[in-house]
């Protein structure tokens, strides 16, 4: 998701296409003579699972989300701590102006490419419900040109997940879909889907779609639970992704989270994202402090009861911790 706070807000720019050339090249990386010396895990952590993906790849379903990492060193460690604990999977955006920070420590990580799965995102920023200039349409050749400025950004020669960020325009949001599946064709993307989407706005991007989004990634918690465009998005066989997965902090003092992390001997946070991972979503929790990336990552080892899972359940009263595009964005 995006914010106007910590992150300037990016907006479009033109790039070059990339070659065939220079995507092998730069998919082909090594390490950098001034790599950090730091101990990383040679693969995932075996407790974190994985889900397929239209393409036939896989997505580790828990993932570290940079979301106000701030851009430069401060996102740059928090990407390398995270894959020295066992993460391979980073979730960002091209609004989080973070993406060459990413692309960096994958690379300075010397961990091999393919076993890191990268999302982006790209948004039509005039939507932001605070922004000051009038709302603009998508644009194909737009969308287009921020799939290459990800990649260049980056710099992994490929892009395993890009989603739109939010459904944005209404009447030239089939365009913008489709410029995602050329990008698809064209390989710089592997799979494509959407962000902030809810069912009515699946159904008609149905109409014109050539290719089914993989995944819809929404903020998802026990406050939060989304019943309906759940169920839509299972039906279609489209994965869910929580973001905000710990309501932003807003409900650790909940009397029934506090009870279960007392139970499991575990952190509230702990309980919210085990809660997100029994549901079956890929969870992308946010933090640059390497004892809560690492606590975070313990959570995929929690396993809730039936009862606890039926508690959690009743929390569910559309608290919205951040925006809410689902239903600020039109149909």
């Amino acid at each position: 998701m995006v914010d106007a706070g910590r992150n300037n807000l990016h907006r479009s720019t033109r790039s070059m296409p990339c070659s065939r050339a220079f995507i092998l090249q730069i998919a082909s990386y090594s390490t950098v003579p001034n790599t950090p010396q730091v101990s990383f895990t040679s693969t995932m952590s075996a407790f974190v699972q994985s889900k397929l993906l239209p393409s036939g790849n896989s997505i580790p379903n828990l993932a570290l989300g940079v979301f106000q990492s701030n851009a430069g060193e401060e996102a740059y460690n928090t990407v390398l701590t995270a894959l020295k604990l066992g993460y391979r999977h980073i979730d960002t955006a091209t609004a989080y102006e973070n993406e060459s920070d990413v692309g960096r420590a994958i690379r300075d990580s010397g961990i091999p490419r393919e076993e890191i799965f990268v999302t982006s995102k790209y948004y039509e920023i005039s939507w932001i419900p605070w922004s000051t200039t009038p709302k603009q349409p998508w644009s194909y050749q737009d969308v287009v040109d921020g799939v290459r400025e990800s990649n260049r950004k980056l710099g992994l020669g490929y892009i395993d997940l890009y989603l739109l960020h939010a459904p944005c325009d209404s009447a030239t949001r089939a365009e913008a879909w489709r410029a995602l599946e050329d990008m698809q064709a064209e390989g710089l993307v592997r799979d494509i889907g959407v962000s902030n989407f809810g069912e009515k706005h699946l159904l008609k991007l149905a109409k014109t779609w050539r290719v089914k989004p993989a995944v819809n990634q929404v903020e998802l918690h026990p406050w939060l639970a989304r019943p309906d465009t759940v169920k839509f998005c299972e039906d279609q066989g489209i994965l869910m992704e929580a973001y905000s997965p710990l309501a932003r902090a807003e409900k650790m003092d909940d009397p029934v989270i506090m009870e279960i992390a007392n139970e499991l001997n575990a952190t509230q946070a702990q309980v919210m994202i085990a809660w997100s991972l029994a549901k079956g979503f890929i969870s992308l929790p946010k933090s640059v402090k390497e004892s809560r990336i690492k606590s975070n990552l313990d959570s995929a080892k929690l396993k809730l009861s039936a009862e606890q899972m039926a508690k959690l359940g009743s929390l569910d009263e559309y608290f919205v911790s951040g925006w809410d595009p689902i239903k600020q964005h039109e149909i």
